[in-house]
């Protein structure tokens, strides 16, 4: 099976189990680490959904999950990285901004991705040196300078020691960018970077799961997807910072970043 055909298993797969959060009703949350890290049933529903299509696909395939501690091996050779209901406080609070991610990893190499948002019908797509894509349309990263672009950002709010940090950092990207944008999503963030909508989006610390279909999509639409710090995105269970766009801004970015 080639990229191109587990890209088309993730479409399918994602717009399938996107019913489950069109459908949700009486949605209760539950604490996992804290107050502000939920799940919900609905979360771990798609993401079953989703390893039942999947294996059905391409037997013998490892998952990394962000639900149910499924986290296998990385460096098999058929991994799919998912965070199934992202956006999950948005999702519980009915803001209506939330998808589903997967990724598509052979033997330690990013190569196929899809991001899906049912609320809006957008699909955002990657295979391996063949662009980024909009519902079938290509996208393009916003080429342009710090100072004309929105900023997209993150809290990472299950970890209140990067608090300080994260709103200083927001403070200074209000004043060097046009405004900034906290949407609840970084799968949506990044691919809002990737289509030219943000001329950035950063945050402190992203599981492998938020990231890990955004980062290819950036990347095949031209950007730039690194650390704070300029180091390469690992592909591991770490939680790293991340900063993604086009190459000018994120360049800019960078040098805010470490005047902190």
């Amino acid at each position: 099976m080639n990229d191109r055909e587990i890209l088309q298993l993730l479409c399918d797969a994602e717009r399938e189990a996107a019913g489950l959060i069109l459908q949700a009703h009486d949605i209760l949350a539950e604490n996992k680490t804290d107050r502000r890290d939920v799940v919900t049933a609905y979360d771990r529903r798609v993401q079953e959904k989703l390893i039942e299509s999947l294996t059905a696909a391409v037997p013998g395939a490892r998952f990394f999950c962000e639900e149910n501690d499924r986290h296998d091996d990385l460096r098999a050779e058929h991994v799919f990285i998912i965070d199934p209901i992202d956006g999950t406080m948005n999702f519980v609070h009915g803001f209506h901004h939330s998808c589903i991610s997967a990724a598509y990893m052979h033997s330690g190499e990013l190569r196929a991705a899809a991001i899906y948002n049912p609320y809006v019908q957008e699909l955002f797509t990657a295979v391996k040196g063949e662009g980024a894509y909009l519902n079938a349309r290509p996208i393009r990263v916003w080429d342009g300078p710090l100072s004309q672009s929105v900023i997209c950002c993150g809290t990472t709010p299950y970890d209140e020691s990067l608090t300080d940090r994260g709103f200083a950092l927001m403070k200074k990207a209000f004043r060097a960018g046009l405004d900034i944008r906290r949407e609840g999503s970084a799968a949506l963030d990044l691919c809002s970077a990737a289509a030219g909508r943000a001329g950035v989006y950063f945050e402190l610390g992203l599981s492998l799961w938020d990231y890990a279909a955004g980062k290819l999509i950036v990347e095949e639409a031209g950007g730039v997807c690194c650390t704070l710090d300029g180091a390469p995105m690992p592909l591991d269970p770490s939680r790293p910072s991340l900063l993604a766009g086009g190459k000018r801004a994120v360049e800019e970015f960078l040098k805010l970043a470490r005047e902190e």
